[in-house]
């Protein structure tokens, strides 16, 4: 290719770190090839004073990025993997998943305090329905305060609007150099990660001769098995950003091991489980483990929230 490669991305400090490392990837692997950065303006930018649930969750980070790359005016994108659809439109696909940083939350508090310290009715900030939900299961006390921003954002807020804890994605903090700000890793028992989270989705045109043989070249084969797995769960389960659903995958000996969960907004019910199975056949565990849960009442749930929400 004679001209540079076009890497499309949202312009956050951590969309263009995240960005720039698939850049930086990319031309050590591929030395002879110039590649640019372009800057796109998604919806989930431009409207920041909306919890993201109320504006049409899952795709606000990704559509506008999705159709340029449709257009041609970008020859690949950079997502973080959780702000990613269940469905990718015709025409685009998955070109590579790197390896997965961290998927867990952290806590990060004022006083330092963990969550099981803050005080009675302590205000936390977090715009996520899966944060949210969680938190109210286990301290049914908590203010939960919607919060919207980048990072730097975030953490500003955790002053300025009088919050003692924020709650992050522990990906993010690491690659933006805030690790010091965090109070506490909050464990997968305790808040089980979106889908996909800590992953990047480098997102290419299905069946590119040129830029597709590139990126494939970023692929870390275990994160793509347990992704996939996790995004099969997901997309079962139709989960945009309206209910509070959440999966984590694992290899363990050999062995892939899923654990997902749908709970009502007020944590008052998780319905919760874990599937295993051969690492070939993630996605098929991702189904099997939505199944499972949809029987459970998890069906129930997202009908109540849908209903609720139109």
């Amino acid at each position: 290719m004679g001209k540079a490669i076009k890497i499309g991305t949202r312009g956050s400090k951590l969309a263009l770190w995240q960005a720039n490392w698939v850049k930086s990837a990319l031309t050590l692997l591929h030395p002879f090839l110039a590649f640019e950065i372009v800057i796109i303006k998604t919806k989930g930018d431009k409207i920041l004073d909306v919890p993201l649930a109320k504006v049409g969750g899952k795709g606000l980070f990704v559509k506008e990025i999705e159709d340029a790359l449709l257009n041609g005016s970008i020859d690949l994108a950079v997502h973080s993997m959780k702000d990613m659809p269940a469905e990718i439109p015709d025409g685009l696909c998955i070109g590579a998943i790197p390896k997965r940083e961290t998927p867990l939350d952290v806590l990060i508090s004022k006083d330092g305090l963990p969550l099981t310290e803050l005080k009675t009715h302590a205000r936390v900030g977090t715009s996520s329905l899966r944060r949210a939900s969680q938190l109210l299961h286990i301290r049914p006390d908590l203010v939960i305060l919607p919060l919207r921003g980048n990072i730097d954002t975030r953490l500003g807020k955790l002053e300025t609007e009088n919050l003692d804890a924020i709650i992050l994605a522990a990906a993010g903090i690491k690659r933006l150099g805030f690790e010091n700000r965090i109070t506490e890793h909050l464990d997968e028992n305790i808040m089980l990660p979106a889908a996909g989270q800590g992953a990047l989705c480098v997102e290419i045109r299905q069946d590119d001769p040129e830029v597709g043989p590139i990126v494939v070249s970023l692929e870390d084969n275990q994160t793509k098995v347990i992704v996939m797995g996790e995004r099969a769960f997901l997309r079962r389960l139709e989960g945009g950003c309206q209910v509070p659903i959440a999966a984590h995958g694992k290899i363990v000996e050999n062995r892939f091991t899923l654990c997902g969960l749908v709970a009502t907004l007020d944590g008052t019910t998780v319905i919760k489980e874990t599937f295993s199975g051969p690492v070939d056949s993630s996605e098929t565990i991702g189904l099997e483990l939505a199944n499972r849960l949809l029987s459970k009442g998890a069906k129930t749930i997202m009908e109540d929230l849908i209903r609720n929400a139109s």
